[in-house]
């Protein structure tokens, strides 16, 4: 029996002691970030060094944790999250995915820096085949801060993976107590600790409330898989940020890279993804010398919609959709890993509209 059934029990006149309960096993992968962070003084939270404070640390500083779940921790990583590279998202997943692995792990906790949170955590649900639950946590301020927002948040974290209901249901984020699906959550302010936006759920008194399901592939659904990813890199995406008054030369300068071209380029472009006029010629052609071009946009909400703003289907270029650019980078590495046509536009476009 697990432990929520307590107040039902107790509600029908039986006296059991707690530890008659069974508590899951949630492990706890640390990397870094704010969370593990450490300030000069207790009023500055602004000012400090990210990935000081090692797990065991962490973990002795939340003890309530223990009577949520059995909580083990692990040093995966200790870097600030900004300096995350395809090694390092790639060792994540593969630690991961060694734990959920294991029949005795109930569920896993990422203690992750907030800047690119969001990419790890939409990583995970596509490459990590499981059903078990995964909560990515972070801060806003480190632990030496006044009001600091860690030990809460992964206390919450830890609620999250515990709990039978959040079982099937892909890769979370947890901050501030609002539960975020991987695929959809985006940081939309960089000093407050209500950071994170798309609200899916809540985490209240140690309790999840979900609110709907993810439509979109995750987890055991996808067709990529961490196990059948090889070496410490992915194949080359870059962003390219729109803006008035454009050059192609970013563009042509990621692709024509000495050590190994760009493959697709994410164009975070203004309103749907637009495309100034001076610039389509450039992205025509490098489709053509086979480097996919993806429609993305700079505007938080909303989606890119095909054939509106520019003629995807003539040019033989993709549509992000709903997803972010930096989403759109990962997604992008992924399927060509897969396509090994560069020139498959079909493909891609297909992949970004199942996931």
């Amino acid at each position: 029996m697990k432990k929520t059934l307590t107040a039902l029990t107790l509600s029908l006149g039986l006296i059991l002691p707690f530890s008659t309960f069974a508590k899951n096993n949630v492990v706890v992968v640390a990397t870094g970030g704010t969370i593990a962070g450490a300030g000069a003084s207790s009023t500055n939270s602004a000012t400090y060094t990210a990935a000081k404070v090692p797990v065991d640390d962490l973990l002795n500083a939340v003890p309530q944790i223990q009577n949520l779940a059995n909580v083990t921790g692990v040093q995966a990583l200790q870097v600030a999250s900004e300096s995350i590279t395809d090694k390092e998202l790639l060792a994540i997943a593969r630690k991961v995915n060694e734990l959920v692995k294991k029949p005795e792990v109930n569920g896993v906790v990422i203690t992750h820096g907030t800047d690119t949170l969001e990419e790890t955590a939409y990583f995970l649900s596509l490459t990590v085949h499981t059903d078990k639950p995964i909560v990515v946590v972070g801060s806003m301020r480190p632990p030496s801060a006044l009001s600091a927002d860690g030990p809460l948040n992964l206390y919450s974290a830890v609620a999250l993976a515990a709990a039978d209901d959040a079982k099937g249901k892909g890769v979370f984020v947890l901050m501030n107590d609002d539960i975020f699906a991987a695929r959809d959550v985006t940081k939309t302010i960089n000093i407050h600790t209500n950071a994170f936006s798309s609200q899916w759920g809540s985490l209240v008194e140690g309790k999840p409330y979900l609110f709907r399901n993810v439509a979109k592939r995750f987890n055991n659904a996808s067709e990529f898989n961490i196990e059948n990813i090889k070496g410490d890199t992915l194949p080359l995406v870059q962003i390219v940020y729109g803006s008035g008054n454009m050059l192609p030369d970013a563009y042509t300068a990621y692709t024509a890279y000495a050590k190994a071209g760009a493959k697709a380029i994410i164009h975070a472009g203004t309103g749907n993804g637009s495309v100034a006029k001076n610039i389509v010629p450039t992205l025509t052609e490098l489709q053509k010398q086979g480097v996919q071009i993806i429609r993305s946009s700079r505007v938080p909400q909303g989606f890119v919609l095909r054939n509106a703003e520019q003629p995807d289907d003539k040019y033989n270029w993709v549509v992000a959709h709903d997803l972010n650019p930096q989403k759109a980078k990962l997604l992008a590495a992924l399927a060509l890993t897969k396509t090994k046509d560069a020139k498959d536009a079909k493909e891609m476009q297909r992949i970004f509209w199942e996931y």
